[in-house]
C-alpha cells in the first residue's frame, strides 16, 4: 500500500509537470508575440498594486501573446509568496508560458534570491525552470528556443539574471554580468550556431541596462524611438556582455527595465537597446501611464516589430527593427 501511494504521488507529480510543460512555438501564421512586463513592484497588501493586475490582464486579453517575460522588480514586498502567487496567476489562468528574470529589488522581502528562484520554479507555465546553471552566477539564466512551423528551432530567447548590487569595495552601485555569465552566453550562442549552421535570430531579456545604453542614446547619430525621461542607471563596470552579443551575431535586441520612466529603443551597432514600459499600477510621474512592451518575431526573418501598449490601450512608438537602410 505504501508503495502504491508513493507511486501514485509520483505519477500525479509527473503528469502535472507534463501537462504544464511548455514548448515555445511560432504560430501557424509564422509569428511569435511576446509581452514584456517590468518593474511591477508588487505589494500584495497595497490597493495600488491591484492596478498592476489590471494593466497585465487587459494587456494579455488584448494582445494574446505566445510568451510573457517579466524583467525584474516584480514582487518587492513581503509576503513574497503571496505576491508572486497573485502576479503569476494572471499568466497561469490564461495558460500562457512565461519567463521570469529578477531585478535588484526582488530579493529584499522575506525570500532571498535562491529561495525565490526555487519557489518561482514550482509554478506551472514557467519556461525557464532551471534554478541554477552549474558554474554560472545568478538564477533562472536560460537560453530558450522557439520552434518554427517546420519543427526546427527558429529563434532564441535569452533570459539573464543581471543580479543586484556590487559586493566589491572598488565597484559601488549596481552589479554587472559576471565573467562566467558572459562565457556561458558565448558558449551557448556558439553551440546554437554550430548546430544550426547559422546564428539564429535572438532576443535577450534582463533587468539592469548595460553601460552601452547611455553611450548609444547620447550619440544623436543612432536612430531611436521613444523617450529618455531619466538618466540610465547601469553598473559602473562594463564586463563585456554587449560586445559578446555583438560578436556572436545572434542577438537582434535586448529588453530591460530598472529605469521606470524610460521607454526608448535605440539602435547601436545594429542591435536594438530597448526598455519596456513600467507596469507598476499608479505610476504617474514623468512618463504618465503604465503599460507593457509588445514584441513580435516573424519566422525566417531577422527582424521584429515592437511597440508600447499603455493602460488605456493606446499603442505608441511602433517600429520595425532593423530600421530601414539609410539612403546614401
Amino acid at each position: 500500500m505504501r508503495f502504491f501511494t508513493l507511486s501514485l504521488s509520483f505519477l500525479t507529480l509527473f503528469c502535472g509537470s507534463f501537462l504544464h510543460a511548455q514548448k515555445l512555438k511560432f504560430s501557424a501564421n509564422g509569428t511569435f508575440r511576446i509581452v514584456q512586463f517590468t518593474d511591477i513592484h508588487y505589494d500584495a497588501s497595497s490597493p495600488t498594486s491591484k492596478l498592476s493586475l489590471k494593466v497585465m490582464e487587459e494587456t494579455l486579453d488584448a494582445e494574446k501573446p505566445d510568451l510573457i517575460v517579466y524583467t525584474g522588480d516584480v514582487v518587492t514586498r513581503s509576503p513574497n509568496k503571496k505576491g508572486w502567487d497573485e502576479v503569476l496567476q494572471v499568466a497561469i489562468a490564461r495558460r500562457i508560458p512565461y519567463v521570469v528574470t529578477f531585478g535588484n529589488h526582488d530579493d529584499e522581502g522575506d525570500l532571498k534570491r535562491e529561495a525565490l528562484a526555487e519557489y518561482v520554479a514550482t509554478k506551472p507555465y514557467l519556461v525557464n525552470k532551471e534554478v541554477k546553471i552549474p558554474g554560472v552566477s545568478g538564477y533562472l539564466n536560460a537560453a530558450l528556443t522557439v520552434e518554427g512551423t517546420n519543427g526546427k528551432p527558429g529563434a532564441i530567447i535569452y533570459a539573464l539574471d543581471s543580479r543586484a548590487y556590487s559586493s566589491y569595495p572598488w565597484g559601488k552601485g549596481y552589479d554587472w554580468f559576471a565573467h562566467d555569465q558572459v562565457s556561458w552566453f558565448r558558449n551557448t550562442s556558439a553551440s546554437f550556431a554550430g548546430t544550426h549552421r547559422e546564428a539564429l535570430p535572438a532576443l535577450a531579456f534582463f533587468h539592469i541596462p548595460l553601460p552601452e545604453y547611455k553611450l548609444a542614446f547620447d550619440d544623436l547619430g543612432n536612430r531611436r524611438t521613444g523617450v529618455r525621461y531619466e538618466k540610465e542607471c547601469p553598473p559602473d563596470v562594463n564586463s563585456g556582455m554587449f560586445l559578446s552579443m555583438l560578436e556572436a551575431g545572434d542577438v537582434m535586441g535586448m529588453f530591460v527595465g530598472h529605469d521606470h520612466t524610460n521607454d526608448y529603443l535605440v539602435e547601436y551597432y545594429d542591435i536594438a537597446l530597448a526598455y519596456g514600459a513600467c507596469t507598476r499600477g499608479g505610476e504617474n510621474y514623468k512618463r504618465g501611464k503604465s503599460g507593457a512592451r509588445v514584441i513580435e518575431l516573424t519566422q525566417g526573418k531577422r527582424q521584429f516589430h515592437t511597440y508600447i501598449r499603455e493602460l488605456d490601450g493606446q499603442k505608441v512608438y511602433g517600429v520595425d527593427f532593423p530600421f530601414p537602410k539609410k539612403k546614401k
